[in-house]
């Protein structure tokens, strides 16, 4: 269950949003029915990138708040934030040392582990669209503010972010990002549209 350390996160937030596309998302939960812990997990398949001064369609572009405060601190960090007053959405703090701000949204995930419970927590019996939004991926996999400010790179975390298929593997692409107005030119959400093989997990 090796984790990418803070190094991985300590770059280009637009090179992390590429490089966690195959990553494995992981939220460990207690399920109340059968008194046991629950691995839910998906491949990461698509991500945007926010940055700072530079993306006025980013949260911190105006400067630090209490809300966005993640995005400022320490690299590899979940920023999860409620959003159109209906559904949180699951971001990891990314930037180089030349910024003082980003985060990466993580847009969908191939689901992997714990679907039963993921369908469960959805309401849904489909798999295919269960995990294929920000709002959809929080809710299969149960995440809210409480894991706001987790450290994503410590495999401990009952939520955090593991190795999964090789980057060389998956066919990415990259294209303007989604839902925003501002600095919609930049082609910061990359995206993998195979149908991933899990046996080829690294």
């Amino acid at each position: 269950m090796n984790c990418p350390d803070e190094s991985f996160y300590l770059r280009a937030t637009e090179i992390v949003a590429k490089e966690l596309i195959g990553k494995k998302l992981v939220h460990c939960i207690y399920d109340t029915d059968s008194k046991t812990k629950v691995r839910l997990s998906g491949i990461i398949i698509e991500t945007e990138a926010y940055g700072f001064r530079n993306d006025p369609a980013s949260h911190a572009y105006k400067g630090l708040t209490s809300r966005n405060k993640i995005m400022f601190g320490k690299v590899g960090k979940a920023y999860v934030y409620f959003i159109y007053g209906s559904h949180f959405c699951i971001n990891v703090s990314a930037r180089s040392d030349e910024t003082r701000a980003g985060a990466v949204l993580l847009r969908a995930l191939q689901p992997l582990e714990g679907i039963t419970m993921m369908k469960r927590l959805r309401n849904s019996e489909q798999i295919v669209g269960l995990t294929s939004g920000p709002g959809k991926i929080t809710q299969a996999l149960n995440i809210n503010k409480c894991q706001n400010g987790m450290d994503m790179t410590d495999p401990k975390n009952e939520l955090h972010i593991e190795f999964g298929i090789k980057l060389s593997l998956l066919r990415i692409i990259a294209t303007n990002r989604v839902g925003i107005t501002q600095a919609a030119n930049k082609r910061w959400r990359f995206v993998c549209n195979d149908i991933l093989n899990t046996d080829i997990l690294c």
